[in-house]
């Protein structure tokens, strides 16, 4: 269905072909995993597939592309449109209608789908997606998981033969990810469709996947069966990883598979206490950040609904609940830039004062309260990265001569080498890919070093990684005595992240205290570990290995 046939594909700007000599073939009703580091060609080889790459990239592709006979060099992606479907990263680029209901029909509308078969398919999807809700609502007030839905559905009512989905469940909590990948899991088994998936969270996806083609880096490409790439590759899921460390072979990619092969390491780990996943516990000095009775409506609709939160100095707290719970909405009325219907926030500035964010000038909000957004690119608008940085450190160093300074602040460029490493000054923001894009608004917000820094679905786009790098700032700023507010649907990095978890339903706070307690005690917000280990009390990949290293057995499980 798919061929790649000696494929190089190089950029006019950049040193190394991001693509070299691949040579990949996907069959039909195959589902394909591409996985691989931020930066190494993923989306470029989603891109050449429908034909975006070169047509509308630029650079220049040496070898042959093939979609079902298709050559994409000879054929640009309008002429391939009746055969692939494509998802990108950021679902809102894709949208050409004001509503749920007319994005779902849009493509079929240019594909000149008889009407009458058209109602039946976007009937179909609205079900399938658990859209039915939605569907007269407008596109620019859902939230971005029921934004990536959306998007999804709106590619699947042209029943392609092949579906290329770039990072399709980053927006998704873990029940709305489960459902979308069963609907494509079924496209496949039932429709026999194809396939190809690049994806980070490769704890929600590799148990569906019939091949892995790994991306080790300098374009190289690896295909092969999941767990004899996932064996040795860079990059793995928790369960993988937990295989590794207890020696089973075959690796189990289910956490089915993985419970039945487990019992004798959790029968090595009885009695044993987990060392802690964090390095303090819960905060219980002065709040950093107060708010009381935070109300929150659109159109008459409640998002947020009487809120009260304490954020203490030193604590990282994870924001949770499924998408279009209020998390968003509340972290912008934290802040001070979205609307407040009712309600106080009042944050400690350092000098023995309070301040409301929503009152002060955007510098001083800026410096007391960060926020990172869902979008980040929204945050870019100068021509390269060394002008963000730049621009960053100025406004940074404008601020320390108004605002008392929360602690040693950090060039925005360092804060970058860190997270995402290898991104040229001269590169234009636009051009980075979503996790590229999210590293360097990270970096410029960081860079502020305000107190609170609230982070809305900081991970997504972010491989391994570049989390744990994540992980290493947001401690640092944590041992600086800075609240963090992390609003995600990454249980696995919440595990590993988080003192404590807040859950939100339907604007209310339903839950509120350690990670522990909170996430162990959800069947939907527990992590891998936390399941093939229960009813232990392991969370982490880490807590896992030292017990073993501690025995003096890794082959606990064989």
């Amino acid at each position: 269905m798919i061929t790649f046939d000696q494929v190089t594909v190089q950029y006019d700007d950049a040193d190394v072909p991001a693509l070299r000599e691949v040579d990949l073939t996907v069959e039909e009703g195959e589902l394909c995993l591409v996985v691989g580091h931020t930066g190494v060609g993923k989306s470029t080889l989603l891109g050449a597939v429908n034909g975006l790459v070169p047509h509308f990239t630029g650079g220049t592709l040496y070898g042959r592309v093939t979609v079902d006979g298709r050559d994409t060099a000879e054929h640009p992606p309008r002429e391939l449109a009746d055969v692939v479907g494509v998802v990108g990263q950021d679902p809102i680029d894709g949208f050409v209608t004001d509503t749920v209901e007319e994005e779902l029909a849009y493509a079929m509308e240019q594909l000149a789908i008889p009407a009458a078969t058209m109602r039946k398919r976007v009937e179909e999807t609205l079900d399938l997606l658990g859209l039915a809700d939605l569907r007269h609502r407008a596109l620019h007030e859902l939230s971005g998981g029921q934004q990536q839905r959306v998007a999804i559905g709106s590619v699947l009512t042209a029943h392609p033969r092949v579906l290329v989905l770039d990072e399709p469940t980053s927006a998704l909590d873990p029940t709305a990810a489960e459902e979308v990948l069963s609907a494509v899991t079924r496209l496949v088994h039932d429709l026999g469709v194809t396939v190809l998936m690049a994806e980070h969270r490769l704890e929600r996806v590799v148990q569906y996947a019939d091949r892995v083609v790994h991306l080790p880096g300098e374009g190289r490409v690896v295909s092969g069966p999941p767990a004899d790439i996932l064996r040795t590759s860079s990059i793995a899921p928790p369960i993988v990883e937990v295989g590794r460390a207890a020696g089973w072979s075959p690796l189990p990619l289910s956490i089915r598979d993985a419970r039945r092969a487990g019992a004798p390491l959790r029968a090595r780990l009885t009695g044993r206490v987990p060392g802690p996943v964090r390095p303090h516990t819960l905060a219980d000095g002065p709040a950093s950040l107060t708010a009381r009775g935070v109300t929150v409506s659109y159109h008459g609709v409640p998002a947020v609904r009487a809120v009260d939160l304490d954020l203490r100095g030193g604590e990282v707290t994870a924001l949770m609940g499924r998408n279009g719970s209020g998390k968003s909405s509340l972290l912008w009325a934290l802040q001070g830039s979205g609307p407040r219907r009712a309600g106080s926030v009042k944050v400690d500035t350092g000098d023995g004062a309070t301040s409301d964010p929503h009152t002060v000038s955007a510098a001083e909000a800026r410096r007391i309260v960060g926020l990172v957004p869902q979008t980040p690119a929204d945050l870019l608008y100068l021509e390269s990265v060394k002008q963000e940085l730049d621009q960053a450190d100025s406004v940074r160093g404008a601020c320390k001569a108004s605002v008392p300074a929360a602690g040693p602040g950090e060039s925005a460029r360092s804060i970058l080498d860190r997270l995402a490493p290898g991104i040229d000054d001269s590169t234009h923001p636009r051009d980075l890919s979503e996790g590229q894009k999210l590293a360097l608004v990270l970096a410029i917000q960081l860079s502020a070093a305000p107190r609170v820094l609230l982070l809305d679905e900081p991970t997504r786009g972010l491989d391994y990684r570049a989390k744990a790098q994540l992980i290493r700032i947001v401690d640092a700023l944590a041992s600086e005595n800075r609240a963090v507010v992390i609003s995600t649907h990454d249980v696995e990095f919440v595990a590993r992240a988080a003192d404590r978890v807040v859950v939100m339903a339907e604007g209310d706070i339903v839950a509120d205290g350690p990670t522990t307690e909170v996430i162990v005690a959800s069947p939907v917000f527990a992590p891998q570990t936390a399941k093939i280990l229960a009813p232990l009390p392991y969370l982490t990949v880490e807590q896992v290995a030292t017990a073993l290293d501690e025995t003096g057995d890794t082959e606990a499980g064989a």
